[in-house]
């Protein structure tokens, strides 16, 4: 059972990223500010659920949450600054949308880097124990979801609208036969090291 906030008081954002580990596409982050009563029996991280039932959850949340914003930040970026920094700032950014001003942040993880003056908890698999950051989970996969699916109309070769660019054989396949495209992340590992590859 999610906990419905971890102050009864302070408005609190829930915060969660996508796209972490993925070898192409930007990382996407969601804040989401819920209301203290608000309830759904199937609200849960974005893991445990399925396709069908993200879809189902992002349209109730984006009703009744009091303010949602979901940012991102691409692939060159993500290779200038590195993947912890660049889900920061993605983080920082969906903050800076939102319509109320959060008092505390609920952040999914072990580390953040400070948003202004704004006091924020760090929760290990809190997107499995607080609400607002499941469904800041549920935002952050599902905006990444379908921008990775428009993508791959135009790159159909890497299968991003299964994979949505993780590390799978036939992605990695892929990139061995194809190269890599504009979106790839080249600071990442994209072929095992016992394969050569020239970019």
């Amino acid at each position: 059972m999610l906990k419905k906030y971890f102050d009864k008081i302070l408005v609190e954002a829930g915060c969660d990223e996508s796209g972490r580990g993925c070898l192409a596409g930007p990382v996407f982050a969601a804040a989401v500010i819920l209301p203290k009563k608000f309830k759904n029996s199937i609200l849960d991280d974005s893991k445990k659920l399925s396709d069908k039932q993200r879809k189902l959850l992002r349209p109730i949340i984006e009703q009744e949450a009091i303010s949602w914003a979901v940012a991102e930040v691409g692939a060159k970026e993500i290779d200038k600054i590195n993947i912890l920094n660049a889900s920061f700032l993605a983080m920082h950014r969906a903050l800076d949308q939102l319509k109320v001003l959060p008092e505390s942040l609920l952040i999914d993880g072990n580390r953040f880097k400070k948003y202004k003056t704004i006091p924020h908890h760090c929760i290990i698999e809190g997107d499995g124990k607080y609400m607002s950051i499941a469904a800041a989970s549920i935002l952050a996969k599902t905006y990444r979801d379908d921008y990775m699916d428009r993508l791959h109309e135009q790159f159909p070769h890497y299968d991003w609208m299964n994979n949505k660019a993780y590390a799978t054989e036939k992605h990695r396949e892929a990139i061995i036969k194809y190269g890599i495209t504009e979106h790839h992340r080249k600071s990442f590992r994209l072929i095992p090291d016992q394969l050569e590859f020239d970019f």
